[in-house]
């Protein structure tokens, strides 16, 4: 009975995992053809064309991204702040990835190791579980989540099959996360500057 339900869910993952991955293409063909990501500028008016509804389609978005990786989270961060600016493109990010992350950590809690084998590569994940054998989880999740470029859609994950509970999952999430996008909004802003200086 519990294969069935391994297998079930494998599949239902691997169908989601596709239908996401070809609306990403097809996005990204769109996106190409009306030069959507050619300057800041593109991709503000399209974002904002949604109006009313363009923070909110953004924050699922990072939701959904965050549940199933299969946008690079430093991309959507990237696109957020190019399309809303620094404070509310930090914003949108900010509530997009926390619940994202409570998600992600709700849904290992349930189903334990078997969602986590589904969703990522083997040897990333065997990487990580050698960090709880060790007893080391702990500071590389909260360092994973505190700086930039860690797997922290993999941490939220594996977290969810560790002693750490939802108290201080959430509050870790709530107080590392910021450090994380403040990175990816100077880093627009920064970039102009360190092109010019190099020319």
């Amino acid at each position: 009975m519990q294969k069935v339900k391994d297998n079930s869910l494998k599949m239902i993952f691997q169908i989601i995992t596709i239908i996401m991955t070809i609306l990403i293409i097809i996005f990204i063909i769109y996106a190409f053809k009306y030069r959507i990501f050619s300057s800041n500028e593109n991709l503000i008016k399209y974002m904002k064309s949604f109006g009313l509804l363009a923070p909110l389609i953004f924050i699922f978005i990072q939701i959904i991204q965050v549940i199933f990786p299969v946008i690079p989270g430093g991309a959507s961060c990237l696109a957020g702040v190019l399309a809303f600016g620094p404070v509310e493109g930090f914003i949108y990010n900010y509530i997009g990835l926390c619940i994202g992350s409570v998600i992600s950590f709700s849904l290992s809690k349930k189903y334990g190791m078997g969602i986590i084998r589904k969703i990522f590569k083997e040897e990333t994940v065997d990487k990580y579980l050698n960090y709880i054998k060790e007893k080391k989880f702990d500071k590389v999740f909260f360092f994973g989540i505190l700086i930039p470029g860690a797997p922290d859609d993999l941490l939220c994950y594996i977290a969810g099959i560790t002693h750490i509970g939802y108290k201080e999952f959430i509050k870790t999430i709530i107080l590392c996360k910021p450090l994380t996008l403040i990175f990816y909004s100077l880093f627009i802003y920064i970039m102009p500057y360190v092109n010019s200086f190099i020319k």
